[in-house]
């Protein structure tokens, strides 16, 4: 069992969000439904929580009514293999959704993301600072991360 499980308050859209990211990622699923009672507070019958993998990771949203919103102040990083990983994702969540700089999409739910490949963090890491330096310039000018552009800013 996960000691920590991310807890996701959406004011009545729990359900739709967590199909919605279960079709985006592999190796995801539904896990249990559960449903308001007389007692509410929400309208009995309506789903109150719904438990779901992504990538294996346990989730559970909750519908909660309006009271609070996502802000990008959370966000969820994705390793990503390929640039058609990162193509893939980016589409996949920002359908509906709205783009931000750096890799960070929001997804039409108001959960934000951080759509990250594996050779982002590898380039800024790199000892010559100068080359990290040009890596971290041409990432704060893209949205959506292009590894190519990034290993020609390495490059110099």
């Amino acid at each position: 069992m996960q000691k920590i499980t991310p807890f996701l308050w959406f004011e009545n859209q729990a359900e739709e969000a967590a199909n919605f990211y279960v079709s985006i990622f592999p190796n995801s699923r539904i896990v249990s439904t559960q449903r308001y009672g007389a007692a509410g507070p929400g309208p009995e019958g309506s789903v109150m929580l719904v438990a779901f993998e992504l990538e294996g990771q346990g989730f559970t949203a909750l519908n909660g009514g309006p009271i609070y919103k996502f802000t990008p102040a959370v966000s969820f990083v994705i390793d990503c293999k390929s640039q058609g990983e990162v193509d893939h994702l980016w589409e996949k969540l920002t359908d509906g959704g709205q783009e931000q700089p750096c890799a960070w999409p929001t997804d039409r739910y108001g959960v934000t993301w951080q759509v990250v490949p594996e050779a982002l963090p590898r380039l800024l890491a790199d000892p010559d600072k100068a080359k990290a330096k040009r890596v971290m310039e041409a990432m704060f000018k893209m949205r959506k991360i292009d590894i190519a552009t990034l290993k020609r800013a390495a490059c110099g």
